[in-house]
C-alpha cells in the first residue's frame, strides 16, 4: 500500500513524504484517513520556528478501519474518529481508548469528532441555570459549536460577540439571539467594580483564546456569575483578579485532558449530530486536498470572508 504523511519542514511550509504503513499493536487499529480538521491549536506550531524539524501534525481525523491489532474487535470498514495523532497522513494508528465509531446518519465529511467532543465536555462543565443569560465571546468554530448547544438549552438570552461581521452572521444562523462587535457591546451588559448599576450576564463563555476576549468576558459576567474559559490560550495572559475576586465569580476551565471524559463527550456530540441537533455542515466552509495543507493553515491564519473551519481530504492521497 502506498502512503504519505505531512511533515512540517520550516515555519509555514511542509511537504508530503512517503509513509511506511504502520502496524497496529495491542488494543490499536490502523485507520485509513479520510478527512482531518485543521485545528487552530496547531497554527502556532505551523507558523512559528520550532526547536526541531521535521514535525508531524493533525489530530482531528475521521477514517476507515483497515486492520485491528490483538485484543480489539472493531470490524474492518468501520468509520471511526477521535483524538488521533499524527493524522495528516494516509494512515494513522489509533488506541482503542481514543476511538469512537461514527454513527449511521452522520456524514463523515463533517463529523470532526475530536473538536466536537472538546466543546461538548466544556458545555457539560459550564453551569447554565434555566432562564440564564449567556454570552459567548468568540464566534470561531469552537464558539459556534457552543452556540448551537446553548441555542437548544433552557436559557433566556444568547449573545455572541466577535469582531468579524461574517462570524456574527454565522452566530445568528446557529441560534444566537443578539450579536455585537466588541466595541458595540451595550454598557448594560458590562459589570465592573466601577459600574455596579449595570446588569451583567449570568454565564460568559470565553471562546476567543485571546487577551482581548478574556478581558471582555471578565467584564461581562455579573457578580456570582460563571466565567467559562473554552478558548485555548497558548501564550501568557493577564486577568483582572481584583475584579474577578470582588465579583465572586465561578471560573471554569472548560478544557478536557481526561481521555475517558473526552471520549464520552465525543460520543455524545456524535449522537447530537445524528439527531440533527448539531449541524456541522454549517461550519465546515473550506476544503483542501492533502497536497494543500499549507494553504489550509494559511486560510486559517488569514480568515477570508466566510471562513469558519478548514478540512483536509486525504481520500485521494
Amino acid at each position: 500500500m502506498s502512503a504519505t504523511v505531512y511533515e512540517l519542514t520550516r515555519p509555514g511550509a511542509g511537504r508530503l513524504v512517503p509513509q511506511k504503513v504502520p502496524t497496529p499493536g495491542p488494543h490499536q487499529v490502523l485507520v485509513r484517513v479520510q478527512n482531518v480538521g485543521v485545528c487552530a491549536s496547531d497554527l502556532p506550531t505551523w507558523a512559528n520556528p520550532q526547536p526541531t524539524y521535521p514535525m508531524q501534525l493533525g489530530h482531528e481525523p475521521v477514517g476507515e478501519v483497515i486492520e485491528a491489532g490483538p485484543g480489539i474487535d472493531v470490524p474492518a470498514g468501520s468509520l471511526v474518529g477521535g483524538r488521533i495523532f499524527p493524522s495528516f497522513a494516509t494512515y494513522a494508528v489509533a488506541d482503542l481508548a481514543d476511538l469512537v465509531l461514527i454513527p449511521d446518519g452522520v456524514d463523515p465529511a463533517v463529523a470532526l469528532p475530536e473538536p466536537v467532543g472538546c466543546v461538548v465536555e466544556g458545555y457539560r462543565r459550564t453551569p447554565t441555570a434555566p432562564g440564564a443569560s449567556v454570552a459567548v465571546v468568540g464566534g470561531g468554530f469552537m464558539g459556534l459549536i457552543m452556540v448551537q448547544l446553548l441555542a437548544s438549552s433552557a436559557i433566556s438570552d444568547l449573545i455572541v460577540i466577535d469582531p468579524r461581521a461574517d462570524a456574527r452572521d454565522a452566530a445568528t444562523a446557529c441560534g444566537a439571539g443578539r450579536v455585537y462587535e466588541p466595541a458595540s457591546v451595550p454598557g448594560a451588559l458590562r459589570y465592573g467594580m466601577n459600574s455596579r448599576e449595570t446588569a451583567g450576564v449570568d454565564v460568559v463563555v470565553e471562546a476567543s483564546g485571546s487577551q482581548a476576549g478574556l478581558d471582555l468576558a471578565g467584564d461581562l459576567v455579573r457578580p456570582h456569575g460563571v466565567l467559562s474559559i473554552l478558548g485555548y490560550h497558548q501564550g501568557r495572559r493577564q486577568v483582572n483578579l481584583q475584579d474577578w475576586n470582588w465579583k465572586a465569580l465561578d471560573v471554569v476551565n472548560a478544557h478536557v485532558r481526561d481521555q475517558r471524559l473526552l471520549r464520552e463527550a465525543t460520543l455524545a456530540g456524535l449522537r447530537l449530530q445524528q439527531a440533527g441537533r448539531l449541524e456541522l455542515q454549517k461550519l465546515v466552509t473550506h476544503r483542501f486536498t492533502a497536497d494543500r495543507i499549507d494553504e489550509a493553515f494559511e486560510t486559517l491564519r488569514s480568515k477570508p470572508h466566510g471562513f469558519i473551519k478548514s478540512v483536509v481530504d486525504f481520500r485521494s492521497s
